[in-house]
């Protein structure tokens, strides 16, 4: 079997699979006897390392009593081919409603945003994600219902354990001038962006106008996720996630991984200090006052 291809399909599986049985209440060795399975065996199903059939997830979700709908999404995940890099597209393999990139943002010990375009989700505010999803949906109540998801997940920012994620964030200014309608919604939102770059493990630089075109303009929204070390087990490699209108890239091929770790030192070279850039900031909340 070629083992060449992305590795996240597998890895989310694992994920499901033992979200699912610690919700059932179920331990590892307990599964692991039901199934017939080799403690080992279980142990790498869970951490992504191996490749799992449809027969064995039915019967792991069957042990599990997982919900239908959750038990195709596993087996959908379970049957990605290991292209080169992992290509998503939204209601294929996977259903629309089913966010799967929440899953590894929670799993994070570190996250790097880059954001040509809009501020990140992990930092928006309630009226500035507003603002973001009633350009994406009519409904008032498909607007809540997206508004919802995104402030909670950000709880991850505040969690005590596991250790809260490391969030660095770059933006260009042009981010910061694009205001929503809600003038003082914006002016908070930016209040919010320097409230929270205070703390210990968040970071936001701003790409300023003056630094002019640079090497990494072209490369587009990104994210970075780094992950822990769990037990003996090794961490899971480090994947970089680009999202568009259809779909979401997600790669983790040593190759694709430097090219963009060498695309975020070229912004880190361009962008202003942490404090220059939180002067940065109250200088254009200033101006929205005027």
């Amino acid at each position: 079997m070629n083992e060449t291809g992305s590795t996240v399909p597998k890895r989310q599986v694992g994920r499901l699979l033992r979200q699912l049985r610690e919700q059932a209440g179920i331990s590892l060795m307990a599964a692991a006897g039901e199934l017939e399975f080799s403690r080992a065996r279980m142990y790498r199903i869970e951490n992504g390392e191996v490749p799992v059939r449809k027969h064995d997830v039915i019967a792991m979700c069957g042990v599990y009593s997982a919900p239908r709908h959750i038990t195709e999404v596993v087996i959908g995940l379970a049957a990605e081919s290991k292209a080169k890099g992992w290509w998503h597209a939204y209601g294929d393999v996977v259903p629309a409603w089913f966010e799967l990139y929440v899953g590894m943002e929670q799993a994070a010990s570190r996250l790097r945003s880059y954001a040509p375009g809009v501020i990140p989700g992990l930092l928006q505010t309630r009226e500035y994600a507003e603002a973001v999803f009633r350009g994406w949906h009519a409904d008032p109540d498909a607007v809540a219902g997206a508004v919802a998801v995104r402030l909670e997940r950000q709880s991850l920012l505040n969690r005590r354990l596991p250790e809260a994620p490391g969030l660095d964030v770059i933006v260009d200014e042009g981010v910061l001038r694009r205001a929503i309608p809600d003038t003082l919604g914006m002016r908070k939102q930016l209040a919010h962006l320097v409230t929270m770059s205070t703390r210990h493990n968040i970071e936001v630089r701003v790409i300023p106008f003056a630094a002019g075109p640079h090497q990494a303009a072209s490369s587009g929204q990104f994210t970075i996720l780094e992950f822990p070390a769990v037990g003996t087990a090794s961490p899971e490699p480090t994947t970089i996630y680009c999202e568009n209108l259809t779909g979401a890239l997600y790669l983790d091929k040593l190759a694709e991984v430097e090219t963009y770790e060498s695309i975020w030192g070229r912004l880190g070279a361009v962008a202003l200090s942490r404090a220059d850039s939180d002067d940065l900031i109250r200088t254009i909340i200033e101006e929205s006052d005027g």
